[in-house]
């Protein structure tokens, strides 16, 4: 960005714009915005040190012929309020004029030119007084490699040169204490001092008159200022100085901030509560030129992730900021919710072991510190209650345990089992009926109760007595008990036993006597016996014994009381040389075998 600047003289009897072409209204020397002359506006000026005053033509340098020569110091004068903070000649640009004296008879003028490279350039001109009389020192613009266009008229002046008086010499006036286009801070302004020096009265040092401050700032004190001295001696010669200056604010807006509750009520920084930010924005020097950008007071109420509030500032004194405040607010706490169990699952929906369940929580905006947790059950039951823990989020807010439960049918337990009645040890054809099944279940119920393994065989048996509930959880009982086999004695005489082949005539009965006892009773039902017969080898190795008895008729099976025993009357096949065994067998599987051969 170009800045702007007025190039203004520092000679004595010169003002700012005293000009044909310049109003006194334009105020240049006292620092107006714009300076205006046929229409065109200025970005800056070059102007003169003579005196601060308007005149309708021009200013006057009073001369006296023979006496020295007048100076004046031309110097960069910058236009506040031109959206710049500081003069337009930047880097290696530079804005040349030209000096000539309108009547070199009168006065003359050195240099001839001047350049101004940089706001601080300064150029002192001569102007020698050569005869009496009255010329215009005048100053023309002859290079600008800106971007911006300069005014030059307030170099221009007059110079009156009269004869010296036989006793009087016009005084010499300068200014000190501040330095022409300077610019100080608010409050640290020099003290300006003007320096007479005067042949006849001698020097005195009075104070400068300083015009009111003007610019956009002017109500703050900050702007352009002038600082102007007149003097006439006692033989009516006046002599004026004058110096424009800057007064800046040279110190940035200051920013600062109020939290409540200054700390974060939660944990992590997070806010759990309403929070309010306030901002304090001050500018001390230039408070007219304060810009704020952001800066809004706010009132967080509800939750929200983290979001910068900002708040940045200018004045003429520089700029601060962006200042950033992060606030995040969660006063709302963990969601909770089921996220299924775990366990031994029995029949029917139920439970067999103890069941963890586990718990979710969500949460919008810090999130949850933990999100899953898992509580076992306690306890047996067809509604078992397992509460969910208590949750915490990262900002702190806590869910109460218990918010959300499971419910489960747990039986754990084996069911009680026994058998309704014993079965004792005892002989074939005596074993008791098979027991029935006792069982009984207090959680989930009895779902069945059964008995296996009951057998009336000869031989030892296991009974077991099976209870299942209705979770599927079961319970075993056994007993065992031995069924005897029946004791059997014969065949008796007329048969041999022990494997030896009886002979006998084909076609023969023969009687086959033989007893059965369950223990000491004597088993007397032929229903309960049963004979076969079956063709076997001869072996003639074999012994064999004469049925010496005989019986008549055909093949029956009877109990005889008087002798207590059974009579097996057989009648044998025809067909001599065939040998056969004969063979009982009881009801309880015990068998009496012997050979025979028939001849």
């Amino acid at each position: 960005m170009k800045y702007s600047a007025v190039i203004q003289d520092t000679g004595p009897g010169k003002k700012l714009l005293s000009h044909a072409g310049f109003k006194a209204a334009a105020a240049v020397a006292a620092g107006s915005l714009l300076l205006a002359s046929a229409g065109v506006v200025y970005a800056d000026a070059i102007s003169n040190n003579l005196d601060g005053t308007f005149d309708s033509v021009a200013e006057i340098m009073p001369l006296n012929l023979g006496g020295p020569a007048g100076s004046t110091t031309l110097y960069v004068v910058k236009i506040q309020g031109d959206g710049n903070n500081g003069c337009t000649i930047q880097g290696r640009e530079a804005v040349s004029l030209s000096l000539a004296s309108s009547n070199t008879a009168v006065a003359t003028v050195t240099p001839s030119s001047a350049t101004f490279g940089s706001c601080g350039d300064t150029t002192l001109i001569t102007v020698t007084p050569v005869g009496v009389g009255t010329a215009s020192v005048t100053a023309a613009l002859t290079g600008n490699t800106t971007d911006d266009v300069y005014d030059v008229a307030p170099v221009n002046f007059s110079v009156k040169v009269t004869a010296p008086a036989p006793s009087n010499t016009a005084p010499i006036i300068s200014i000190s204490g501040v330095t022409p286009g300077a610019s100080y801070a608010k409050g640290s302004v020099p003290t300006t001092v003007c320096n007479v020096t005067d042949a006849e009265d001698g020097s005195s040092s009075p104070s400068a008159t300083l015009s009111a401050i003007t610019g956009p700032a002017a109500a703050d004190g900050i702007g352009s200022q002038t600082a102007s001295c007149s003097y006439t001696d006692g033989g009516g010669l006046t002599a004026s100085s004058s110096v424009t200056y800057n007064i800046v604010d040279v110190t940035a807006p200051e920013i600062s901030y109020t939290l409540s509750p200054a700390t974060a009520d939660g944990l992590a920084g997070w806010y759990r509560s309403s929070v309010e930010l306030k901002w304090t924005v001050t500018e001390s020097d230039s408070p007219t030129t304060l810009s704020k950008v952001g800066c809004e007071d706010q009132t967080v109420t509800l939750d929200q992730l983290p979001a910068d509030y900002s708040c940045s500032a200018t004045s003429s004194g520089g700029s601060v900021g962006p200042v950033t405040v992060p606030i995040k607010k969660d006063g709302t706490a963990p969601t909770v919710s089921s996220d299924g169990a775990s366990g031994t699952l029995g029949n029917d929906g139920w439970y067999v072991s103890d069941v963890l369940a586990r718990f979710a929580a969500t949460d919008a905006t810090s999130g949850p510190a933990s999100a899953t947790q898992s509580v076992t059950s306690s306890g047996e039951g067809s509604a078992i209650a397992v509460l969910s823990p208590a949750f915490t989020d990262n900002a702190g807010n806590t869910t109460a345990a218990g918010t959300a439960t499971q419910t489960f049918k747990i039986d754990k337990t084996a069911p009680t089992v026994a058998f309704s009645s014993t079965v004792d040890t005892g002989y074939f054809g005596s074993t008791a009926p098979a027991p029935e099944c006792v069982g009984s279940d207090a959680v989930s119920g009895l779902a069945s109760c059964v008995v296996s393994g009951y057998g009336i065989g000869v031989g030892t048996h296991t009974l077991t007595a099976t209870a299942t509930d209705v979770a599927g959880n079961t319970a075993t009982a056994t007993q065992t008990y031995t069924v005897l086999a029946w004791t059997l004695k014969g065949f008796y005489q007329p048969i041999d036993m022990g494997g030896v082949l009886n002979t006998v005539k084909g076609g023969s009965t023969v009687p086959a006597k033989f007893e059965v006892f369950a223990g000491n009773t004597e088993i007397t039902d032929p229903g309960l016996m049963s004979f076969s017969m079956a063709k076997i080898s001869c072996s003639p190795v074999v012994p064999t014994d004469e049925i010496e008895t005989t019986a008549t008729g055909s093949t029956s099976l009877r109990y005889d009381a008087t002798a207590g025993q059974f009579v097996y009357n057989w009648k044998t096949p025809t067909g001599a040389g065939t040998c056969y065994r004969l063979t009982m067998l009881a009801a309880d599987g015990s068998t009496i075998s012997a050979n025979f051969k028939l001849k």
